[in-house]
């Protein structure tokens, strides 16, 4: 017999997923026969596997070792290149329900191909495999390759569906820095609509609504300048592939560095003068405005990331300031 205790980790699966987590290579039409027997029982009674689970719950699985082997797939190893203390020098801020990253310019969010080290790849190899046994975490937002900031993660299934909600419903407010070709002087919140193009990754900026475009709103208050460009905050109001970089460059205020959407001749200047190969781009700030359910106590905290070196030094110098975070 085989018994499963339901932590705060796994509170609200359904019986019958946590099942075949743990049960990974069978059917679930065994899964349900062997619910229908009485062979897997909740709390030492009958269970049809609808129900939702919560901590404390136990559930039993009269099965011989052989079965029981048969359909339980191998662990895969996490591996990672990252050691520990390498993982943990990239965490902002971490509690017992969620874990936000600052994730560096040049590493995927997630795998783009097998080979790829991910940030999520990262979150794995840092949780605990017997927490999350019955629950494979993953990031909730994700950040470009070569743009830099927070990445938030929940480390709980109750936490992950809440956060998850909490970005789709624009609970909490996403800041971003970047440096833009030419001087901007006011505040303005920009709209318009975004279509991708998949095959290339590149999407383009319309005026008026069309087939297959979604609706993007940017917000930006520029902060310094010097006499060719700006350091803008950017409040991400809508969350599209690359909508910070193809909109400002849709309005003529391309972020520097940025090989895409970005101008070529500024571009050249910075490469020579600083080595500059990436967008300026840092997502360095959330807050979350009117978080609600399991993550309520999160409701008016900020998360800041700081910047990465190569940012500063540009920054500097340029002559100009960046804004500050919990750690200047």
């Amino acid at each position: 017999m085989k018994e499963i205790i339901i932590d705060h980790t796994n509170a609200g699966s359904r019986l019958d997923k946590i099942v075949s987590k743990y049960l990974d290579k069978a059917p679930k039409s065994f899964v349900y026969k062997m619910l229908r027997k009485k062979n897997i029982i909740l709390n030492d009674k009958k269970a049809s596997g609808n129900e939702l689970l919560t901590a404390g719950d136990v559930i039993k699985i009269y099965l011989a070792d052989a079965t029981v082997a048969k359909f339980k797939g191998e662990k895969k190893e996490r591996k990672s290149s990252f050691s520990q203390e390498d993982i943990k020098s990239l965490i902002c801020y971490e509690d017992e329900n969620i874990i936000a990253f600052n994730k560096p310019q040049g590493m995927l969010s997630q795998r783009a191909n097998a080979g790829d080290i991910s940030l999520n790849d990262l979150l794995l190899a840092y949780l605990d495999e017997e927490e999350t046994e019955l629950f494979t975490p993953g990031i909730a937002n994700r950040l470009d390759r070569n743009t830099s900031g927070i990445v938030l993660a929940g480390k709980t299934l109750a936490a992950s569906r809440c956060l998850n909600e909490i970005i789709r419903r624009r609970l909490l407010s996403k800041h971003y820095v970047c440096l833009v070709k030419g001087v901007m002087k006011d505040a303005e919140t920009i709209d318009g609509y975004l279509i991708k193009d998949e095959d290339t990754n590149c999407v383009q900026i319309l005026q008026d609504a069309s087939l297959n475009a979604k609706r993007i709103v940017t917000a930006y208050e520029p902060l310094c300048h010097n006499d060719h460009v700006t350091l803008l905050d950017v409040d991400l109001i809508t969350g599209k592939s690359h909508q910070i970089r193809s909109h400002l460059a849709y309005i003529s205020h391309p972020i520097i560095g940025d090989v895409k959407y970005g101008d070529r001749s500024i571009n050249s200047r910075y490469l020579a003068e600083y080595g500059l190969k990436w967008q300026l781009l840092h997502a360095y700030k959330v807050t979350f405005d009117h978080a609600d359910g399991e993550l309520s106590y999160l409701n008016g905290k900020t998360i800041y990331a700081e910047y990465p070196d190569e940012f500063r030094e540009i920054i500097e110098g340029e002559n100009l300031w960046l804004p500050g975070t919990a750690e200047d």
